[in-house]
């Protein structure tokens, strides 16, 4: 399921508050760390939405 592949949010400061991503063709993995235990898949879809969404904020 999970690639070897986080990509660290580019508005990420320095520290560990930031958000990673990965992607498969499952879909987009979302976690708080690249070792992150705790992970969100969503559909490419509702990933494009959630972009749309802060971006708006």
């Amino acid at each position: 399921m999970i690639t070897d592949r986080w990509q660290k949010s580019s508005y990420c400061q320095e520290g560990d508050a930031c958000v990673h991503i990965s992607t498969d063709p499952d879909g987009v993995h979302l976690a708080d760390s690249d070792t992150a235990r705790t992970v969100v898949t969503v559909s490419p879809v509702a990933f494009a939405a959630l972009l749309d969404l802060v971006k708006s904020l």
